[in-house]
């Protein structure tokens, strides 16, 4: 029996841990793929406050691990099925087994949305990804694509320029969504060419690798081939909440909570990426999992 379960080790999930570690609550920390999340495997980030040069995603989030478990909290690596609540109890079974404790704090995050293009699936390991930094060194001096126009889309147009011989950037539409210091230096850039008012349709290859990408224009309904090695997609994200079924509040997949992180099943309190809500950063991560562990702490006092 735990006193809280968090489920999710990204920011949110992590720093959550510190201070329900630090409160003395017995903490257990259920993660299914590698701690950080997608703040994890991010190369640079520059808005995180106290690193004015920036900071590597994976070694800030290494950080955050490490002081949550020098505060006592546990981390078991674990895939959640679902979450049943009785009497006060809350039992999350997983695909190894069922724990237990008293409250619980989602912060399972979001994972990279699909393109659904033809092709796509086949090729993914094949040249198809969802994480530059994870897979970009595979690309060296070859030409790849970037599917997306966020913030997140031109970061990794930029990370990649440096690695592929060519990067192009398709876009449905012309205007970007990312902050205008990304896309200054994407603009400037000379290995980043635009593709926009396109949609990939397409994913072609060979047995082993993809080969090229057919583009979909919106405007003059044309199909262009686009011979690249490797296409990565970063066109949005979907809440990691399926294993949730109807236990909480949903708004578009998204947890619902008030202000103190609290959801509708008493003693179950959302966090990050994966709470409804209008920013998504470390930054702000960092913040619910603060106020989700204090709204925990006074839970379990009550």
């Amino acid at each position: 029996m735990y006193d809280v379960i968090i489920v999710g080790a990204g920011p949110a999930g992590l720093t959550a841990a510190i201070y329900t570690g630090r409160a003395k609550l017995k903490t257990l920390i259920i993660e299914s793929n590698i701690p950080g999340g997608n703040a994890g495997i991010t190369d640079m980030i520059e808005n995180y406050p106290g690193f004015p040069q920036g900071i590597n995603g994976g070694e800030l989030m290494a950080l955050f691990l490490e002081q949550a478990e020098n505060f006592g909290a546990e981390l078991q690596y674990d895939q959640v099925l679902h979450i049943d609540s009785q009497a006060g109890i809350h039992t999350v079974v997983t695909s190894q087994g069922q724990y237990q404790a008293r409250a619980i704090i989602i912060a399972a995050g979001a994972r990279r949305r699909e393109l659904a293009a033809v092709g796509e699936k086949e090729y993914i390991g094949k040249g198809v990804s969802y994480c530059a930094t994870c897979d970009g060194l595979f690309f060296q001096n070859t030409p790849v694509a970037v599917v997306g126009g966020g913030d997140s889309a031109i970061k990794e147009a930029l990370y990649l320029s440096d690695i592929a011989s060519k990067v192009y950037l398709v876009h449905r539409r012309e205007g970007f969504r990312a902050n205008q210091t990304s896309l200054d230096k994407m603009l400037k850039n000379e290995r980043i060419e635009l593709k926009l008012n396109k949609i990939v349709k397409r994913v072609e290859g060979d047995d082993t690798m993809m080969k090229n990408l057919v583009l979909y224009d919106l405007n003059s309904k044309q199909e262009e081939n686009l011979p690249v090695e490797g296409v990565f997609v970063s066109i949005g994200m979907i809440p990691a909440s399926e294993f949730l079924g109807d236990l909480l509040e949903l708004s578009d997949g998204y947890v619902v909570t008030d202000e103190n992180m609290r959801t509708v099943a008493p003693g179950i309190f959302a966090a990050g990426d994966v709470r409804s809500k209008k920013l998504r950063q470390v930054s702000t991560a960092v913040g619910d999992g603060a106020v989700a562990a204090a709204a925990v702490t006074e839970f379990l006092k009550e």
